[in-house]
């Protein structure tokens, strides 16, 4: 997991603010919603007591990274003002950041990037990948934070009703690498970045699994990447029954599943609700590596 910061090989580690990750076995980051609406677990973690005790809850199951968010990025979800996302954020990280593991937050703003980086967090995990006026500048001011940068077509509140068309790994592909690029020329380390083609973000059920399909086709620029589907609405859509979408909290088993088939297509970090259960699943999958 952490480590302190010395010479790891370079497709194998991610350099963040205080930890250098070993990713030569995958990583599981739990999820700290600290939102009233997120699709899944929305308003169970909203007070901060709420939020420390779920995040405790999630190391002890085994989680390497807590990523928090203080505003839901669901399909149509509306935007938080900065205030209302600083002041949800805020009293969880300056506990959290006393843990010594690493933490990442969630988030889009450049504002609160800068307050969680002046804070001490390690990662910022942004769905945007820093296209917000001035996100790139207040990665590229900080000697050495982790970066995930995502795939999104359009926005939260439009992303679904238009979604993408085309050749989707192409597009996932073609847009990421443009992002390494330009953070490169700001001068951000390659060792920085880790890459989340952003399952359901603008995607059809039948892309996102295209996506799973070829992951390892993004293998080939080069930076470890990031899996999210943890519950996700492409899993209750395969899951249909009686007429009806399962629901997120009844999709734990086929987010493992899908955990684990990005883990055998070169995912490196996996980005989960359900610790314990994805934890478990890896020991298996880690049993018959060699």
């Amino acid at each position: 997991m952490a480590r302190p910061q010395t010479g790891l090989n370079l497709a194998k580690r991610w350099q963040t603010a205080r930890f250098v990750l070993d990713l030569s076995r995958p990583c599981v980051m739990g999820i700290v919603n600290i939102t009233p609406d997120s699709f899944s677990d929305g308003g169970q973690h909203l007070l901060t007591a709420q939020a420390l005790r779920h995040a405790e809850k999630l190391l002890g199951e085994g989680a390497q990274i807590l990523d928090i968010g203080g505003e839901s990025t669901r399909p149509g979800a509306a935007a938080v003002p900065l205030s209302q996302e600083l002041a949800r954020l805020m009293p969880f990280l300056r506990e959290a950041v006393r843990w010594q593991v690493p933490i990442s937050v969630d988030t889009y703003k450049p504002e609160v990037m800068q307050a969680a980086l002046d804070c001490g967090v390690d990662i910022i995990n942004d769905i945007w990948a820093l296209r917000q006026p001035g996100a790139e500048q207040v990665i590229a001011a900080h000697p050495g934070c982790g970066v995930c940068l995502m795939h999104m077509h359009r926005d939260p509140q439009t992303m679904q009703m238009e979604p993408m068309t085309g050749d989707v790994i192409a597009q996932v592909e073609a847009f990421l690498q443009d992002r390494t690029r330009a953070l490169l020329e700001q001068g951000i380390a390659a060792h920085r970045l880790v890459l989340d083609p952003g399952i359901g973000f603008g995607k059809t059920v039948a892309q996102n699994f295209q996506l799973l399909a070829r992951q390892a086709d993004l293998l080939r620029l080069g930076y470890p990447i990031l899996a999210g589907w943890s519950r996700k609405s492409a899993l209750g859509a395969v899951l249909f029954q009686e007429g009806q979408a399962v629901e997120p909290a009844q999709r734990i088993s086929a987010s493992v599943a899908a955990a684990l088939l990005a883990v055998e297509r070169g995912a490196s970090v996996l980005r989960v609700h359900d610790v314990k259960e994805t934890v478990d699943a890896l020991k298996v999958w880690q049993a018959i590596q060699t």
